[in-house]
């Protein structure tokens, strides 16, 4: 209990260095202090030692953008970490069960139906369960349910998703809507503003609280069925409902930044090495981590070279060799 107390008080306190770091770096550099009195001008009355301009690229464009790193980060990683407990295994994502890829065919159908945010963030998420469902499915239709067989199942799934969107990217219009598309495909946090960022918050922190809230069942819904049945747990219907919960936070993720790969898989790995793997310690450690994880990612996105790196390229280069490592680690089980 004392290592983990230890560690989750220097990862928040890491967490919010990174996260007045990435308000004070950029193109165009504020002093700490300056982001501090900000900041602290909305709930207190200070003099104003700052400009316009700084004001503006603090409240404007910086902290809406880094609270949508916070928010997707965790929406990704808490999801990940839901799925590896259900299905009890730890190579499970919602990359591989094609769920970010389904998300993304169904954010990519209402951007050309010009539905609004919220009929996007509907057809996202419809997408996405369409997707986990069809990845569930094909195991039972083979009669092989064990875990590498899942994964591939879930690569075939994506593989049809991402057919589905290059489908749709032809018959778009090339001078707006295929924009858009692109645009979910390379996952970004350049367009994040308070209106759309106001939009997803309410489900992410819901979905959130939601994972939070259960937890301690995911500890049980990661033994087997029988031993989970006999603590008095319906497993299909808890089973369900998380799904369901974790797929609506993929969902409300892709529609902010797009599709970003590999933080549901990365961060529940990383957090796992940091508190072991009780979920009741899990699911705090991973909101915390993948906080500070995607805002890092979007600040070197935004700093490492003039032109803007899109994220889901920038965490497809980490998250690559680190799955190459895991599937190293977890060869006896296969």
């Amino acid at each position: 209990m004392y290592h983990y107390k230890r560690a989750m008080m220097i990862s928040v306190l890491v967490c919010a260095g990174i996260f007045l770091l990435s308000l004070v770096m950029g193109r165009f550099f504020i002093p700490v202090h300056e982001v501090w009195n900000i900041l602290l001008s909305k709930f207190l009355v200070l003099p104003i030692t700052w400009d316009a301009s700084m004001y503006n690229v603090v409240m404007e464009i910086r902290l809406p953008r880094v609270l949508g790193a916070i928010l997707v980060g965790v929406a990704l990683a808490v999801s990940g970490t839901a799925y590896q407990g259900v299905f009890r295994n730890d190579l499970v994502s919602p990359d591989l069960l094609g769920v970010s890829h389904g998300a993304s065919v169904g954010a990519c159908l209402g951007i050309l139906l010009h539905l609004s945010l919220y009929g996007v963030a509907l057809c996202a998420f419809i997408g996405g369960i369409v997707a986990v469902c069809l990845t569930l499915l094909l195991p039972r239709l083979i009669q092989n349910q064990s875990r590498i067989v899942l994964v591939l199942c879930g690569i075939i799934v994506s593989g049809f998703m991402a057919a589905i969107i290059g489908l749709l990217k032809y018959i778009a219009d090339p001078d707006t809507e295929l924009q858009d598309i692109v645009y979910w495909q390379l996952g970004s946090l350049a367009k994040v503003t308070w209106d759309n960022l106001l939009y997803v918050l309410p489900i992410i922190v819901i979905g959130t609280i939601a994972i939070i809230a259960l937890r301690w069942r995911l500890n049980i819904l990661s033994l087997s069925d029988q031993e989970a049945q006999s603590l008095g747990v319906n497993v299909q219907r808890e089973r369900i409902v998380i799904i369901g919960i974790s797929t609506l936070l993929t969902s409300a993720a892709v529609c902010l930044s797009g599709t970003i790969g590999w933080v549901g898989l990365v961060i529940p790995h990383l957090s796992r090495m940091l508190v072991g793997h009780d979920h009741k310690k899990l699911i705090p450690a991973t909101i915390v981590v993948s906080a500070s994880f995607l805002m890092v990612a979007d600040l070197f996105a935004r700093a490492l070279t003039t032109a803007e790196i899109p994220l889901g390229i920038l965490c497809g280069f980490i998250g690559t060799p680190f799955f190459a490592w895991v599937l190293y680690k977890q060869r006896r089980y296969f």
